[in-house]
């Protein structure tokens, strides 16, 4: 094996090998044990040091610009949605999780959007599917509709989950923070059917609204999007709090102008050499930043005139740095390709 090829661990040599036993830990921000063991104080799923970066207390003397601090701020004080634009990687999620940390604010509820998102997963699902078997399977076993039984009123609870929108809309005294990532991803009506709920700051549960009257104090028990469960009484889940809402978009498509008007527009700029040193830094250490700078240098000529987004460069420098290979910069060409190249 060349010198070259040291470094690989599936050889294409088609016999078995004990390779694995090499694969060094993963990047920082690819590493999910984190879910179970070994996050951060307060990051229940690892989520926070994943887009934060494990090494973020190196990055500390690095401050966000003024404009940045003015709308963040901006949308705390008038409790409005912050729109936040930039291209892929610029960190327009990784400012919502920053905001949460300094602010105590706990994890951030994510709303990950897809081009089937529709306001109603945001807000919360009811499984009546599920409801249904459980009540045939009781009848079949004798419980009919006893309290405590899948048909029983107060049951109905066990069978509605909030989403992340309706959890961060639920009563408390400091604010949740929620990221709507990528709402250009959305059909063309999601943006407009946020208005309201984003406007109101409640939504209702008709499932719950009906039989309220039947529920034992109006209430029913009910699970969220962080696994816990709360009590929503009278089928209406009314913040106290305004959550601080992120909602990012790449700039793929412009959006109505009712929502323009209700957010406070934060558009994130090519990033400088300093904010990507610390970017690096924050993830992978203060020895990786030094060691990567030429690549840090090499990727902001490239991104004058190519789309590249910043976690290419952490790729980059993650393995360019843990395998050492003498191709190093053919390998770094090959993770830094340009997002805009024609198909």
């Amino acid at each position: 094996m060349t010198e070259s090829s040291e470094w690989l661990i599936y050889r294409g040599a088609g016999e078995p090998h004990d390779g694995m036993s090499r694969l060094p830990p993963p990047p920082p921000w690819r590493d999910f044990a984190g879910r179970y063991a070994g996050a951060g104080e307060g990051d229940g799923d690892g989520s926070r040091d994943r887009r934060l970066g494990a090494h973020r207390h190196l990055a500390e003397l690095h401050r966000p610009g003024a404009e940045e601090l003015e709308m963040i701020n901006a949308a705390l004080y008038l409790r409005r949605p912050l729109l936040v634009t930039g291209s892929p990687g610029a960190g327009k999620s990784t400012l919502a999780h920053s905001v949460a940390y300094e602010l105590g604010l706990g994890d951030v509820l994510r709303w990950s959007i897809v081009s089937r998102s529709a306001l109603q997963d945001g807000l919360y699902h009811y499984d009546a599917i599920a409801r249904l078997q459980d009540v045939q399977i009781a009848a079949q076993g004798g419980f009919g509709a006893a309290g405590g039984s899948p048909g029983a009123v107060e049951a109905i609870g066990s069978y509605i989950r909030l989403g992340p929108l309706g959890t961060a809309l639920l009563p408390s005294d400091t604010p949740r923070v929620l990221l709507i990532d990528e709402l250009d991803k959305s059909d063309i009506d999601l943006p407009n059917d946020l208005l309201n709920v984003l406007e109101e700051g409640e939504f209702q549960i008709p499932e719950l609204e009906r039989i309220a009257d039947r529920l034992p104090d109006g209430e029913a028990e009910v699970l969220t999007a962080d696994g816990t469960k709360v009590r929503v009484r009278d089928g209406r889940v009314r913040c106290r709090a305004f959550p601080f809402v992120v909602l990012t978009s790449n700039g793929e498509r412009d959006f109505p102008a009712p929502l323009m008007r209700r957010c406070i527009h934060l558009e994130l700029g090519r990033p400088d050499h300093n904010r990507l040193a610390t970017f690096v830094r924050a993830h992978l250490g203060d020895e990786a930043a030094r060691a990567g700078d030429d690549l840090i240098t090499r990727f902001l000529e490239r991104s004058r005139s190519e789309l590249l987004a910043a976690d290419q460069l952490l790729n980059a420098i993650y393995l360019t740095d843990a395998a050492a290979p003498p191709s190093r910069d053919r390998l770094a060409d090959l993770l830094i390709q340009r997002l805009d190249r024609p198909r």
